[in-house]
C-alpha cells in the first residue's frame, strides 16, 4: 500500500515564503526612502502604498505590511524631517500616519496623536482608500484634539472632517471578513452612525444636513432620534429640530409628525397638516393624532376637513372594533364564570338558594368588574344587557351598586350613539348609588370620543355641583374620563370652584384629579395655583395626611405631564409644606414631568430618594404601666395580645404620617420615567429586586406595581415569575398589589401562564377576601376584551407615549399605594379610570376611502435596527396573516405583497394603504 502524505500544520510563529518575500521587499523600499538617491524615493513610496492597499487580511489581525513596517517607524519619521521636496514629504506623511494607527510608535505615538498630525501634513486626498479602521482612528484623535486646538489648527482639521463625513455618509457598512460568518460575528455599526457621533462630539451637528441625501437621511434621522434620549435638554432640542427639518425637507410628513409630538411642537403639527396635500397621507396623520388623543387646529377650508375631523374625533373607533370582532369571531359574550374557570379550582361548592349560586357582596362586585372588562367594547353581556339585567345590580350594595352600574360604560365603550340609551334609564333610578354609577358610565362611554352634540357635558354638568356627594362622585369621574386631555376651558370652569368650596376630602381629591385629566400637560391656567392654595390651607392639619390628598397631588402633577424643567416653580412652592408631604408632591411632579422620557439623570435622582434612610419624627413617649416597671418587648407583646383577646374590639386607628410614602412614589416614578426605553427597563428590574428585599413595607408595596408598569401588557417570563413570588407575601398589601400587577402585565393578552397562575392564587387565597377580590379583578384584566385590547401606553412602534393612557394607569397605581383605604375600601370605582388606558391591540388596514381592506402581512418580534450596517431584518420569527390581526407589545408587521404601499412609518394600529398601479 502506498504511503499517504500527511500535511504538517505550520506553527504560528513560522512565516511562509510569501511573507519573507514581502518583508524583504518592504525592507528594500524603506532603504530607498531613507537613502540618499532622491530619484528613487517617489517610486518607492508609490510601491509601498500599493502594497499596503492591496494587502488582504482577516478582521482580527493587523495587515502584514503595517506589521512588517512597524520597526521602521522612527526611521521613516527621521527621513520625513530631512526631506525638502514638499510633494514627496506629504506622500511619506500619509504612510507614517497610517503606521501610527497600529502598534508602530507605541504609546508615545498615541499620546502625541501622530495619526492625525501626520495626516494633516500629508496629501489629505482619498483618505477613504486606507480603510475604515484608519478613518475611525482619525475620528478618535480629532475628538481628543478638538478641545485643545488653537484656531489655526482647527481650520486645518475642518477640511479633513469634511472628507471623513463624505466617506461616512457614502458607506453604509463596515469592512467584511473573508467569510460571511466573520461579518455576522464581528459586525460593527454603520459608518453613518460613526459620522453622526463625530459631529456630536465636536459640537458641529449643524453641519450634518449638507451631507444628507435621499439615500442616507432615514438612517441618520433614526439614529439621531434614538440619541436624543441620552443627552441633556439643550442638545435634545437641537437634535429634534434637525430631525424634524430633514423629515419635512424630504416629504416624510408622518415621521415629522411623530417627532413633533415627542417634542410637543404644536405649531409644527398644525403646519404639517396645512402643508400636506396628499389625501391618504392626511388621513394617516389624522389617525396617528387620534390615537394620541391630540386635537388639531385645522383650516375649515381644507378640502378634506370633514373626513379628517371625523377621524380626529375617534367616532370610527366603535365601528372598526366591531369589524375586528366579527373577523376574529369573538362576538359571543363571556360570563365571569367562563373567565374564572372555577370548575378547575378544588374548592368546596358554594351555597345555592332557589337554584342560584350565592356569593358575597365583594365577589359580586368583582364579577361586575370582570364582566365589564372582558366584554369591553362589545355592547353585550350575560349579566346587564339581558332581560332583567338590573337584578344583577341589586345583588350588590351601596358603592358596589355604583361600580356595577358603571360597568355598562365599559360594555358600550366608544359607542356614543348606541351606548347612551341603555344607560339613560338608570339616570331615573331612586337609588343614588345606581344613578351615580350611570353618570360614571356615561363618562366611560364618551372616553376618547368627541361628539358634536357633547352629551357628556350636557348630562353630567348639572350634577358636578350637586349637594349629594354620591352623585358628585359619578359626575366628576365621568367628566374626567369623557374630556381627558381635551384642555376644554368650559369643563375646567365647571370643576375648578369645587377645589376651593368643598369640605369633603374625597370630593376634593376627585375634583383635583379630574382637573388634572382634563388639563393634562397644560399648566398655564388657573388650575395649579388653585390647587396649590387649597393644599397650603390644609398644611399642619390632619387633612393633609388623608389618602385623598395624594390624589389631589397627582391631579396637580398631571397638569405638568411632559413639562420637564417647567416644574421648578411648583417644586419651590412645595418647600413650605411639612415632610413627608413635601417629598410626596415633589416626587409626583418629577414623575409626571419626565414620564416616558427614559431620562437617565432623573432615574438616578429618583433612585437616590429610594435609597435614602427615612428620617422619622420623634414620637411621644407612651405612658408607663401602673407598676412603673420596664417590661421587655416580649412582655409588652403578650400584654397587647391578652388585652386584644379580652376586649375583641379594635381601637380606632390614629392617622399618622407614613414617612416612607415618598420613597414608594419614587419607586413608582422610576418605572414611569423608564417606560418605553428597553435598556432602562431591563436595568430597573434588577434594581427593584434589591429595593423589595431591603425597603420599607410601604416601598415593598410599590415595587410590584412599578414592575408591572414597566411591562404593561407584556407578560415576560421573568416579570411574571417575580410577581407570582411576591403574591404569596405575608404582607397583605404586598400580595394584593402583586396580584394586580399580574393583571396589568397580562392585560388583554389571554396569556395562558398568567391565567393559570391566577387560578392557583384563587385557591391559595380562597379564605382571604381582599386577595381573592384582586385575583378575580386580575383575571378580568388578563382576558380584557377577549384578548383584543391592551393597556400599553406606547404606540406607533413604541415611539409615542399616550399621556391619557399613562394617566389612567397612574391613578390606579397611586391609589394602590394605600389599597385598604381606597381600592379595597369604598373607592373601588377608581378602577374605572383604566378605561382611559384601553385601546385595541390591532393592525387594521384601510383603503383610500377608509374602508377595511384585507392585506397579507408578516408578523414577528420587533428587531432594533438603529445604527445597524447594511439592510438588516426588522422582524424575526415571522408568521403570515391577513389583516385585521392582533399585535403583541413586542411585535411588528410588514406588508407581504407589493399590491399596496404604506404611508405610515410603521405598520400598526390603523393604517391607510395606497394601492400600487400594477403594470398591464
Amino acid at each position: 500500500m502506498a504511503a499517504t502524505a500527511v500535511a504538517v500544520p505550520r506553527k504560528l510563529d513560522e512565516e511562509s515564503e510569501e511573507d519573507k518575500e514581502l518583508q524583504s521587499e518592504l525592507k528594500l523600499l524603506v532603504d530607498k526612502i531613507t537613502g540618499k538617491d532622491q530619484l528613487l524615493i517617489p517610486s518607492a513610496l508609490e510601491m509601498m502604498k500599493y502594497l499596503i492597499r492591496t494587502s488582504t487580511t482577516s478582521m482580527t489581525s493587523v495587515p502584514k505590511p503595517l506589521k512588517y513596517l512597524a520597526p521602521f517607524y522612527d526611521e521613516l519619521k527621521k527621513a520625513h524631517e530631512k526631506m525638502s521636496n514638499d510633494a514627496v514629504k506629504k506622500s511619506l506623511a500619509d504612510i507614517i500616519s497610517l503606521l501610527a494607527m497600529g502598534t508602530a510608535g507605541g504609546e508615545e505615538a498615541k499620546k502625541n496623536r501622530d495619526c492625525l498630525r501626520y495626516c494633516l501634513m500629508g496629501t489629505m486626498k482619498n483618505i477613504g482608500d486606507w480603510g475604515h479602521e484608519y478613518i475611525r482612528q482619525l475620528e478618535k484623535e480629532i475628538v481628543q484634539q478638538w478641545n485643545f486646538n488653537c484656531e489655526k489648527t482647527t481650520r486645518q482639521i475642518l477640511p479633513l472632517i469634511k472628507d471623513i463625513m463624505i466617506f461616512n455618509t457614502t458607506h453604509h457598512a463596515e469592512i467584511q471578513g473573508n467569510k460571511p460568518t466573520d461579518y455576522i460575528k464581528f459586525s460593527k455599526p454603520s459608518r453613518i452612525v460613526i459620522g453622526c457621533d463625530l459631529l456630536m462630539e465636536i459640537d458641529l451637528l449643524n453641519e450634518l444636513p449638507q451631507y444628507m441625501s435621499k439615500n442616507n437621511y432615514p438612517r441618520i434621522c433614526m439614529y439621531l432620534h434614538s440619541c436624543s434620549k441620552y443627552v441633556d435638554d439643550i442638545e435634545r432640542i437641537k437634535i429634534m429640530k434637525l430631525v424634524k427639518d430633514q423629515y419635512i425637507q424630504f416629504g416624510e410628513y408622518a415621521k415629522a409628525l411623530i417627532t413633533a409630538m415627542q417634542s410637543d411642537d404644536g405649531d409644527l403639527i398644525n403646519k404639517i397638516f396645512s402643508t400636506c396635500t396628499d389625501k391618504i397621507v392626511l388621513y394617516q396623520l389624522a389617525f396617528i393624532c387620534a390615537r394620541q388623543n391630540y386635537m388639531i387646529d385645522l383650516d375649515p377650508n381644507n378640502a378634506h376637513y370633514d373626513a379628517i375631523m371625523g377621524i380626529l374625533s375617534n367616532s370610527h373607533l366603535s365601528s372598526y372594533f366591531a369589524t375586528l370582532a366579527r373577523e376574529l369571531d369573538v362576538l359571543e359574550p363571556k360570563t365571569p364564570e367562563d373567565v374564572y374557570k372555577t370548575w378547575l379550582e378544588p374548592v368546596p361548592p358554594r351555597l345555592t338558594i332557589l337554584g342560584e349560586n350565592m356569593n358575597s357582596a365583594r365577589q359580586n362586585l368583582a364579577s361586575s368588574f370582570v364582566n365589564g372588562f372582558v366584554n369591553a367594547g362589545f355592547g353585550s353581556d350575560k349579566l346587564l344587557t339581558v332581560d332583567g339585567g338590573n337584578k344583577w345590580i341589586y345583588r350588590n350594595k351601596d358603592h358596589g351598586m355604583l361600580s356595577a352600574t358603571a360597568s355598562l360604560g365599559l360594555l358600550h365603550l366608544w359607542d356614543v350613539d348606541g351606548g347612551l340609551t341603555p344607560i339613560d334609564k338608570y339616570l331615573y333610578s331612586t337609588d343614588d348609588f345606581i344613578k351615580s354609577g350611570a353618570l360614571l358610565a356615561l363618562g366611560i362611554v364618551n372616553c376618547r370620543v368627541r361628539n358634536e352634540c357633547d352629551p357628556a357635558l350636557a348630562l353630567l354638568g348639572d350634577y358636578v355641583a350637586s349637594d349629594n356627594e354620591t352623585l358628585q362622585i359619578g359626575a366628576i369621574l365621568g367628566i374626567a374620563l369623557a374630556y381627558a386631555g381635551s384642555h376644554r376651558q368650559d369643563v375646567v370652569d365647571l370643576l375648578l370652584p369645587l377645589v376651593g368650596a368643598t369640605k369633603s376630602m374625597e370630593i376634593l381629591g376627585l375634583a383635583c384629579l379630574a382637573l388634572g385629566f382634563v388639563s393634562l400637560g397644560k399648566f398655564d391656567n388657573d388650575i395649579p395655583s388653585t390647587i396649590f392654595n387649597r393644599i397650603i390651607e390644609t398644611n399642619n392639619t390632619d387633612a393633609l395626611k388623608s389618602a385623598f390628598m395624594r390624589l389631589a397631588g397627582l391631579g396637580l402633577s398631571l397638569c405638568y405631564f411632559g413639562a420637564r424643567d417647567a416644574i421648578e416653580v411648583p417644586n419651590e412652592t412645595m418647600n413650605v409644606m411639612e415632610e413627608p408631604f413635601k417629598t410626596n408632591i415633589q416626587t409626583t411632579l418629577l414623575m409626571c414631568a419626565y414620564a416616558g422620557t427614559g431620562d437617565v439623570l432623573i432615574i438616578q435622582e429618583l433612585l437616590r430618594i429610594v435609597g435614602e434612610k427615612v428620617e422619622v419624627a420623634k414620637k411621644e413617649k407612651t405612658k408607663e404601666s401602673n407598676d412603673g416597671s420596664n417590661s421587655s418587648k416580649g412582655d409588652k407583646k403578650d400584654k397587647k395580645e391578652r388585652r386584644g383577646s379580652f376586649t375583641r374590639i379594635k381601637a380606632p386607628r390614629r392617622v399618622d404620617w407614613d414617612y416612607a410614602s415618598g420613597q414608594a412614589l419614587a419607586t413608582l416614578a422610576v418605572a414611569v420615567v423608564a417606560v418605553g426605553e428597553d435598556i432602562g427597563v431591563e436595568m430597573i428590574h434588577r434594581i427593584f429586586g434589591q429595593v423589595f428585599r431591603y425597603g420599607e413595607p410601604t416601598v415593598r408595596r410599590a415595587v410590584s406595581l412599578a414592575m408591572a408598569l414597566a411591562s404593561v401588557s407584556n407578560p415576560q417570563l421573568g416579570v411574571v415569575d417575580v410577581l407570582t413570588k411576591y403574591s404569596h407575601d405575608a404582607d397583605e398589601d404586598v400580595a394584593v398589589n402583586s396580584i394586580f400587577g399580574l393583571g396589568v402585565v397580562g392585560a388583554g393578552t389571554n396569556n395562558a401562564r398568567v391565567a393559570a397562575t391566577l387560578r392557583q392564587l384563587a385557591v391559595f387565597h380562597n379564605k382571604n377576601p381582599s386577595e381573592l377580590f384582586m385575583v378575580r379583578l386580575a383575571q378580568g384584566l388578563v382576558h380584557m376584551g377577549k384578548g383584543t385590547l391592551t393597556f400599553d401606553p406606547m404606540h406607533t412602534d413604541r415611539m409615542l407615549v399616550d399621556s391619557v393612557a399613562l394617566a389612567g394607569l397612574l391613578t390606579v397605581m397611586v391609589a394602590l399605594l394605600e389599597p385598604q383605604t381606597l381600592i379595597l375600601g369604598q373607592m373601588h370605582y377608581l378602577v374605572y379610570m383604566l378605561a382611559a388606558t384601553i385601546q385595541p391591540r390591532w393592525l387594521l388596514t384601510l383603503d383610500e376611502d377608509l374602508n377595511p381592506v384585507p392585506v397579507t402581512v408578516r408578523v414577528g418580534q420587533a428587531v432594533d435596527i438603529v445604527g445597524k450596517a447594511g439592510t438588516p431584518k426588522t422582524i424575526a420569527g415571522i408568521h403570515t396573516h391577513t389583516t385585521p390581526v392582533l399585535l403583541a407589545t413586542a411585535e411588528r408587521a410588514e406588508l407581504a405583497t407589493d399590491q399596496y404601499e404604506i404611508v405610515s412609518p410603521t405598520l400598526d394600529g390603523i393604517c391607510v394603504l395606497r394601492k400600487i398601479d400594477q403594470p398591464a
